[in-house]
């Protein structure tokens, strides 16, 4: 039971289950499990890596130097605060400009500002600092030059040796979400990390006050050069313009204009102005004019001055008193009577009267009329005039307003450029700096590093991996065959089954016992041997390997002994005349045997060595010159007929089928061959090799074993040492009580 159930342990793994993890293209195992068997089996490797790694880490932590870090916290503002509320020279931004920070992090690493911290502390000067970052030859040259300032060009060279160093051992660390900034610097010194750190923050606000500054005069020099030509390009322009007024006699007054509530103040032309009035004074000359002629409409008395004359009124009221008087007299007397003709003479006085005061109305009214038309001529004639001279003028004034033009031009730019550089002055006076010192550096009190845990697990990772890769390089350059899912697609064959390795130096005493876990192993590959034919075991079975060593004797013997075990009559031939082994392993003669048979003794009963319970044996013989020829003939067939006839099963121990033909003449004339395959050991290539070589001969290969097989160096190393041995334990507690 236990051996059927290994073998369909055996089956299910390489049949593979049918779920969706990831497996291994080579044996359907699954890729995480393929990779634990390779840490199994390569186990100590991976474990001396690791500790190598450890002890490496440790003897590194233990010799490296202790280094000091000091650290300084600068706060840097993306706006300047004004106490004026101009503009500076910088163009403004928004709060959040990640552009702008990360500017500011290169100029915190950048070569100048490590130069000028270099200068401040006189670190070209200062032999300990060379020889403390491992410039051994600078530090020598330094000390050899003593107080002696350098000269300049070699004091250049040391500054940039210096700077280099600090920024090699600088660390500057942004924290996040925040305007915040650590400056780091780690050396073997704690006071001069700490000296450090301080200058090179001072350095960096001082150059950022120092490029604020020099932003400000390069762009104050520059206005001022600008504003000394506007203003030189302002004066020609107002020269040319009153040059050209005066020439062409341009004369412009100035005129208020109000919008609303504003006033405005702009000039025109004189001739402009003058039109205007006479053109309102010849208005109000038309209107006069149009006011006296219809004051003259009307004939006599019938004008509308000689009706409103009080004098005229006066004298038509007498009248017409007179007149109804001498109407009451005529009524009476005649027209003769004395008193009504004084009375007619009186009326005929006033009527003469009223005709000469309204003739002189009249007069007066004429008078009036030519005057205003007189006036209206003379105005119309001066203001189409002054018309020709406006539009005249208007020609003229077109260069005068480019000139015009140009001189409000120039003085806006001027005025523009003036203001501007009264904001830059004001604005760089008064500026605050953006950048400030949150926390200084102080001297640290323990060293940074070497961190010994830090570094033993760097160490130990690092070991590990070197490990794993080292096992997995050696895993691909393994070709052997380490675990039995590897038969089926390196060779092609059936697994039989799988022959734990024996620790025993003489394995047939071991076989011998059926209790041990080998013998369960070929009982098991007895079982699938059963299962390749239709008359269960073949009758005729050759046992062969790739080369010697690989344990297919004891196969040989382990199956027949088996076969034995169930009463059945089964001969073992040690086929292998070149290197026999049977009669070692059995302690026979070697003197009479298969050679004999094939060189033509035919007694092949005298020939066989019987053992009770034991299969029976048939030597090799002595050794033949040449084993091929003897193979060749009949009569290696005649002696499997003889012994089929004699026995139920042959097994034939054939030699190794590398390098030699008597493997493939042997395999071709038995029912089946058992290829045996040593785990562990034996290539892949090779064995394939073998396996085409018997299969060109019409050898018919029923299966492989692998044999010597160690769980603990399968890849997988896992499961095949489950089964052989079930239950021994409580078999031996049984036995014991």
């Amino acid at each position: 039971m236990n051996d059927l159930t290994f073998d369909n342990r055996i089956a299910e793994d390489q049949a593979g289950p049918a779920g969706g993890v990831e497996r291994d293209a080579r044996n359907g195992q699954p890729m995480l499990m393929r990779y634990l068997g390779i840490v199994k089996r390569w186990k100590w490797l991976l474990i001396g890596a690791v500790v190598i790694g450890a002890i490496v880490g440790l003897i590194v932590t233990l010799l490296m130097t202790p280094q000091y870090s000091a650290a300084t916290t600068l706060e840097i503002q993306r706006e300047e605060n004004r106490i004026v509320n101009v503009q500076g020279v910088e163009p403004e931004t928004g709060p959040v400009d990640l552009e702008f920070y990360e500017t500011q992090w290169g100029l915190l690493r950048s070569r100048t500002l490590a130069e000028r911290v270099a200068t401040e502390l006189r670190l070209y000067s200062n032999a300990a600092f060379f020889e403390m970052n491992g410039a051994n030859e600078l530090a020598e040259e330094v000390r050899q030059s003593g107080r002696r300032p350098p000269a300049a060009n070699v004091r250049r060279e040391r500054v940039r040796t210096a700077a280099s160093i600090l920024l090699k051992n600088l660390e500057v660390a942004p924290e996040r979400l925040s305007r915040l900034v650590v400056i780091r610097y780690t050396s073997p010194d704690p006071e001069f990390s700490s000296r450090v750190a301080n200058a090179w923050s001072r350095s960096f606000i001082e150059i950022s006050l120092e490029r604020r500054y020099e932003a400000t005069s390069y762009a104050r020099g520059f206005l001022e050069d600008r504003l000394e030509q506007l203003r030189q390009r302002l004066q020609e322009s107002e020269r040319d313009l009153v040059a050209y007024a005066s020439d062409e006699r341009i004369i412009n007054v100035p005129t208020a204009t109000t919008t609303g509530e504003d006033v405005a103040t702009t000039e025109r032309p004189l001739i402009a102005e003058d039109l205007s009035t006479l053109n309102r004074a010849l208005n109000e000359a038309v209107a006069a004019r149009v006011e006296a002629q219809s004051r003259l409409r009307g004939e006599g008395g019938s004008t509308t001055e000689a009706l409103t004359n009080q004098a005229i009124s006066d004298l038509r009221s007498r009248r017409a008193g007179l007149a109804a008087e001498y109407a009451r007299m005529t009524a009476q007397f005649e027209p003769s009577y004395p008193p009504a003709r004084a009375l007619g003479d009186q009326i005929a006085e006033l009527d003469r009267a009223i005709s000469r005061e309204e003739a002189r109305v009249r007069s007066t009214l004429q008078s009036t009329y030519s005057a205003a038309v007189a006036r209206e001529e003379m105005l119309r004639q001066r203001v189409n005039g002054l018309e020709s001279q406006l539009l005249d003028l208007r020609g003229r004034t077109i260069q005068y307003n480019i000139f015009q033009r140009e001189v409000d031009t120039n003085r806006q730019l001027y005025d523009a450029l003036l203001q501007r550089y009264k904001e830059i002055g004001v604005a760089g006076g008064v500026g605050v700096n953006n950048i400030s010192i949150v926390d200084p550096a102080e001297v640290p009190n323990a060293p940074s590093s070497p961190n010994l845990i830090l570094n033993l697990l760097v160490s130990i990772f690092i070991g590990g991996l070197i490990g794993a890769a080292l096992a997995l390089a050696l895993e691909q350059i393994d070709e052997t065959i380490s675990d039995p899912r590897e038969l089926d697609a390196a060779l092609g064959l059936p697994l039989l089954g799988t022959i734990p390795n024996s620790e025993e130096d003489n394995p047939t005493e071991e076989l011998d016992d059926p209790k041990t876990p080998i013998v369960e192993a070929y009982l098991s590959a007895l079982t699938r041997l059963a299962f390749t034919t239709e008359h269960g075991v073949p009758r005729t079975l050759a046992v062969t390997s790739t080369r010697p060593g690989e344990g297919k004797s004891t196969t040989a013997y382990a199956l027949a002994r088996q076969l034995a075990r169930t009463s059945r009559r089964v001969v073992l031939v040690d086929g292998d005349m070149r290197s026999p082994s049977l009669h070692q392993m059995f302690g026979q003669a070697n003197d009479r045997g298969l050679s004999n048979f094939l060189a033509g003794d035919d007694d092949v009963g005298s020939m066989l060595h019987a053992q009770p319970n034991r299969p029976s044996i048939l030597l090799a013989g002595p050794m033949p010159p040449n084993a091929a020829e003897l193979l060749t003939g009949d009569r290696m067939a005649k002696l499997l007929r003889e012994l089929t006839a004699r026995f139920e099963h042959v097994i034939v121990d054939a030699p190794p089928v590398m390098g030699l033909a008597d493997t493939p003449l042997i395999g071709s004339m038995v029912e089946g061959v058992v290829f045996v395959v040593e785990s562990h050991e034996t290539r892949t290539s090779l064995a394939r090799v073998a396996v085409g070589r018997l299969k060109d001969s019409n050898a018919r290969i029923l299966g492989a074993l692998l044999t010597k097989f160690q769980a603990q160096k399968a890849q997988y190393g896992y499961g095949y040492d489950y089964g052989y041995g079930y239950g021994e334990g409580r078999r031996k507690d049984t036995e014991a009580a």
